[in-house]
C-alpha cells in the first residue's frame, strides 16, 4: 500500500519510534535530514487540513484504499524481523510490519488523516473512546498521580477518574468548575498534578471550556491539558488553541452511522512514541486495538464530515431558537443569551456552527419522560437512545442515563437537572417536518397537563 503523507505530518515509523516530531531532525533546505521532503504548513480549517492530508490509494491504483486485514504479516529474510524489532526498519522504513496490535497500514491511514482533522504531529485509533481515555490518562499520569477535572464530564470519564483509577492505581481526581480559572489553579497540587481534563463542550450541560485559559494553568503548573473533543469536531480545534492531547469517541459524529465503537488519541509525536512503546506503553501493552475493517470504514466517512456538522449545528441551531420563543428551557452554546456564545464564538472554526447537541429542561425526570414518550412513540421526531452524531435525532434524559454514574450530589453541583433532555439534532427528513412533530409532541403534553394539573403543579415546564 502506497503511504501518503499528511500536512502535519507523520514522517518516519519504526516499532521503538513510530512518528517523528516536527523538531527531531535539523534541515538541510531542500527537506528533512533524512531527505524526506518538510512537511507543509498546517491548514487553519479542518476541512482544508483533511484534504491536504488525502487518502491512500489501493494496492492496485484503486481510488479507495486497500483493507490490511492481516493479524501478522510475514518477512522474506530473517533478519529482517530482527531489525524490525529493534526498530531498524518499519512502517516508514521499508514499508514493514510485524503485527497489527503494533501498527496495522489501514489503522496507521486513519490516524494520519484524524492527525490532519485536529492539527497534530500524530494520532493513534482505538477500539472506544472510553479505551482511547483510559490510556491517554494511565500514560500520563501513572500510579499515584493527581488529576485536576471539570466536575461536568460524561458519567462513564467521571467513574473512570472518581472510582477506578484511585482503585487501580492511586489515581486522585479533584473535581472543579473549569470555568473558574482561580479554582483550578487552587486545586494543581505542585509536583504531583499530571494533567488537567475538560470537555470542550460538557456533556450534558454544553459549557464551552476556556481552553487558552487552562492550557495556559496547566503548563504553569508542568501539566498536560487534555480535551475530549467528541460532542465538537469541525467546531472547535483544541490542539490549535493549546490543548496537549485531543480524545475522540470517533462512535459519535465522526463515524455518523451509530453502528461503530471506535476512538482517537491526536497529540505529540512523542506521546504516541511513548504510548506504543514496547516495554511500557499503555496502548501497546494494553492492546485497545483497532479492527482494519473499521479503520477502512471510518476513513471513507471522514471526507464528509464537514457537510454533516455544517447541517447538524444549522438544524440544533433552528430548534434551539423556535424552542426558546415557546418558553422552554433550551441550552445551547450557539444562542446569544447562552453564558458561553461569546466564548465560543472567539475559538470556534469559522463555518461551522455551535454543534449539533442541544438540551432542554423539564425541570422533572417524569416531564423529560413524558416528552420523550410522545417525540418518539407518537410524533417520531426522534430516538430515545443514548450517544450522539447520527442522522436521526437521538434523546436522553442525562441524570438517569449517560449521567448515572455520578452520585446524586455530584449530578446537582454540575448543574444536570433531573429533568435535563440531551438531543442530538439529526439532519433525515426536512427541518419543518420534524419541527412539526416536536410541536405536537409539545402540544400533547400540554393537554395531559390541562387534564392532570396537579401532575405538573410544581413547575410549569414550559416557562422559562
Amino acid at each position: 500500500m502506497a503511504h501518503v503523507m499528511a500536512a502535519s505530518e507523520l514522517v518516519t515509523a519504526t516499532i521503538k519510534r513510530p512518528f517523528q516530531n516536527d523538531d527531531d531532525n535539523s534541515s538541510n533546505g531542500n527537506g528533512n535530514a533524512d531527505g524526506k521532503p518538510k512537511a507543509r504548513r498546517r491548514e487553519a480549517d479542518p476541512a482544508a487540513a483533511l484534504a491536504a492530508a488525502r487518502h491512500e490509494f489501493g494496492e492496485h491504483g484503486g481510488v479507495n484504499m486497500s483493507i490490511e486485514a492481516s493479524a501478522t504479516f510475514t518477512v522474506m529474510e530473517p533478519d529482517t524481523m530482527r531489525r524490525l524489532f529493534a526498530g531498524e526498519l518499519g512502517p516508514e522504513r521499508g514499508d514493514l510490519y510485524i503485527y497489527s496490535r503494533h501498527f496495522n497500514p489501514t489503522v496507521l491511514a486513519l490516524g494520519r488523516q484524524m492527525a490532519a482533522l485536529e492539527g497534530t504531529e500524530a494520532a493513534y485509533c482505538t477500539a472506544s473512546g472510553m479505551s482511547a481515555i483510559s490510556s491517554v490518562l494511565m500514560q500520563l499520569v501513572g500510579a499515584g498521580g493527581h488529576v485536576v477535572a471539570s466536575r461536568c464530564l460524561y458519567g462513564g470519564t467521571h467513574a473512570l477518574l472518581s472510582r477506578f483509577l484511585p482503585r487501580a492505581s492511586g489515581v486522585r481526581a479533584t473535581f472543579v468548575d473549569a470555568d473558574d480559572e482561580a479554582a483550578v489553579r487552587a486545586a494543581v497540587r505542585p509536583g504531583e498534578t499530571r494533567v488537567v481534563y475538560v470537555e470542550t463542550m460538557s456533556n450534558p450541560t454544553l459549557a464551552v471550556a476556556d481552553i487558552p485559559m487552562l492550557a495556559r494553568v496547566a503548563h504553569d503548573a508542568g501539566a498536560k491539558l487534555v480535551v475530549d473533543n467528541t460532542f465538537t469536531p469541525m467546531v472547535v480545534s483544541p490542539a490549535r488553541l493549546g490543548a496537549d492531547v485531543v480524545v475522540h469517541s470517533v462512535s459519535k459524529f465522526i463515524s455518523g452511522g451509530a453502528d461503530i465503537i471506535a476512538g482517537a488519541i491526536c497529540g505529540p509525536a512523542s506521546l504516541v512514541n511513548a504510548m506504543m512503546d514496547l516495554q511500557e506503553g499503555a496502548l501497546m501493552l494494553l492492546g485497545p486495538t483497532m479492527n482494519a475493517k473499521v479503520a477502512f470504514e471510518l476513513s471513507e466517512r471522514l471526507p464528509h464530515l464537514p457537510l454533516r456538522m455544517q447541517e447538524h449545528s444549522r438544524r440544533a441551531a433552528e430548534y434551539a431558537s423556535r424552542m426558546r420563543r415557546l418558553g422552554l428551557r433550551v441550552a445551547y452554546p450557539g444562542l446569544p443569551d447562552h453564558p458561553h456564545h461569546a466564548r465560543l464564538l472567539a475559538i470556534a472554526n469559522p463555518g461551522y456552527g455551535a454543534g449539533g447537541m442541544l438540551c432542554v429542561d423539564m425541570g422533572t425526570e417524569d416531564r423529560a419522560n413524558r416528552l420523550m414518550h410522545h417525540l418518539q412513540n407518537t410524533t417520531r421526531f426522534g430516538l430515545m437512545a443514548v450517544s450522539l452524531g447520527y442522522y436521526e435525532t437521538l434523546m436522553s434524559c442525562s441524570g438517569s442515563s449517560t449521567s448515572s454514574e455520578m452520585p446524586p450530589e455530584d449530578r446537582a453541583r454540575a448543574g444536570i437537572s433531573p429533568g435535563l433532555v440531551r438531543m442530538s439534532v439529526g439532519y433525515n427528513g426536512t427541518l419543518e417536518q420534524r419541527w412539526a412533530q416536536f410541536e405536537r409532541a409539545l402540544s400533547l403534553m400540554q393537554q395531559q397537563q390541562q387534564q392532570h394539573p396537579d401532575r405538573d403543579a410544581a413547575t410549569k415546564y414550559c416557562k422559562v
